[in-house]
């Protein structure tokens, strides 16, 4: 265990079928793999670190999630190469997923910080950048 490492985060999705669907690819492609998985959720782990995936009561599902809200922006990753993320954005693209800032892509971060920015099932919004 290495100190100050992130142990895990917890997200509550609105549809597990759909955030399993992207997220088990998405995080593969990183090397992630299935550490838990139950009824309600699954968690995926890289090392020391996991991601948690957990359906929210159907009580809970009238406010949708919105980044600008108070809470969670987006989630960051690294990616291994600057061909790493051009393939990933590739595959989103080819799947449709919502890619965010194509006016300035790759370059939305500043002309030095190389990476993708993009929409979970949720409108979670997601970066993978590269070294």
């Amino acid at each position: 265990m290495s100190k100050g490492v992130l142990h895990h985060v917890e997200i509550y999705v609105s549809d597990l079928k759909k955030t399993v669907e992207f997220w088990s690819w998405f995080l593969g492609e990183l090397g992630y793999d299935v550490f838990q998985k139950w009824d309600g959720g699954i968690s995926l782990r890289l090392g020391e670190t996991y991601i948690v995936f957990v359906q929210t009561e159907e009580r809970f599902l009238d406010v949708p999630y919105y980044r600008s809200r108070v809470g969670l922006n987006h989630l960051a990753f690294h990616a291994a190469t600057r061909a790493q993320v051009d393939d990933i954005t590739r595959k989103l693209k080819a799947m449709g997923v919502t890619i965010l800032y194509t006016d300035r892509h790759p370059y939305a971060g500043g002309k030095d910080y190389y990476a993708v920015f993009f929409e979970d099932p949720d409108r979670i919004k997601v970066e993978l950048v590269a070294p």
